[in-house]
This record gives C-alpha cells, structure tokens and sequence, in this order.
C-alpha cells in the first residue's frame, strides 16, 4: 500500500486521539444517502423532460433541501474527524502549545456559531409551525423543511463539544509528539 501525500490533513484519530463514542459513520450513511437522492431525483427529472418536454415540479426544492441536509451531515462528519474547513497558514507558525489554545477557541466559537443556528432555527420551524407556512414551489408544510436546520445544528454543535471533550482529555504532550 503506497503512502499518502504529506500534503493531506492527518485524522483526528492519526494523530493519537481518541475515536468518538458514537461513529461518524451515522452521518457518513446520511450524507449518502441524501446525495444518492439528489442524484435519482435529478436523473428522473432529466428522463421525463427528454421524453415528455414535461418535469416534476418538486424536484428542485426537494433537491435544494436534500443539498442543505447534505451539507449539515457533512459537516458534522468533518468535526468528528476533524477535517473540517480552517485556515492552518498563521497556527502552523505558532509554537505548539500556542496553536493547541487557537484550536480550543476554534472549536468553541464553532460551537457557540452551531448552538445559535440551532436556537434561532428553532425559532423558524417554529413559525412555521405555527402560521402554516407552505412551500413555494409545491405547497407542503414547509416546517418539513426547516425542522432540520435545528436538528442538525444540535448534532453539528454536540460533535463539536464531543471532540473538545476529547482534545482536552489528549494530554498535551501527546498532542505536541503526533504533531511532530
């Protein structure tokens, strides 16, 4: 088996950290599942527009929702592994230790960012709820939609308290010889 690139980002779990408790592969099994839903419902699409100069009506919000979901899942998935989007160019120059306090804030700003998607999303599903809100494009119950932006965040927001939970379990000195 050849070597990764040195290029790549290390996993969470390559650097001598714990695993999480709960598997990642719950949301990895969600994320597939939305794209391979997307996929089907932009290929039926497409076949009944060739053959009928007809589409499904539903297809683009369903598609656009599914896409929302994906991200969500996908994101969480990349704080559990740790892969997730950050800019390394200054904490790559900082000493070791210096670094470690830049990705405890990180996390915790990430954390306050997903518990306050959370809290006001639940405001959203909420009013939706409440007024009866209907899509646009096909008029179902759009709490159906936005019930997940809540749900999803409280995941994104419990992975990310998960990993700081592990972060400050891994003794420091471990940390600095993985990053070595």
């Amino acid at each position: 088996m050849s070597e990764l690139p040195s290029d790549l980002p290390e996993s969470a779990e390559s650097r001598g950290e714990a695993p999480p408790r709960i598997t990642v592969k719950i949301e990895e099994a969600c994320a597939a599942l939305a794209m391979a839903l997307i996929c089907c419902i932009t290929f039926a699409n497409v076949l009944v527009r060739y053959f009928t100069d007809a589409s499904f009506a539903f297809t683009e919000e369903f598609s656009i929702f599914l896409m929302v979901v994906l991200t969500l899942f996908g994101a969480s998935a990349a704080f559990v592994k740790d892969q997730h989007i950050r800019m390394t160019f200054i904490t790559e120059r900082l000493p070791r230790g210096i670094a470690r306090k830049v990705e405890y804030l990180v996390m915790l700003l990430s954390a306050v960012m997903f518990a306050v998607l959370a809290w006001y999303g639940t405001f959203l599903f909420w009013d939706d709820w409440q007024y009866d809100t209907t899509s646009p494009g096909i008029g179902i119950p759009q709490w159906i939609y936005t019930i997940w932006l809540p749900l999803l965040s409280a995941l994104i927001f419990l992975r990310i308290i998960g990993r700081l939970i592990r972060l400050f379990r891994q003794p420091a000195e471990a940390a600095e010889r993985s990053a070595s």
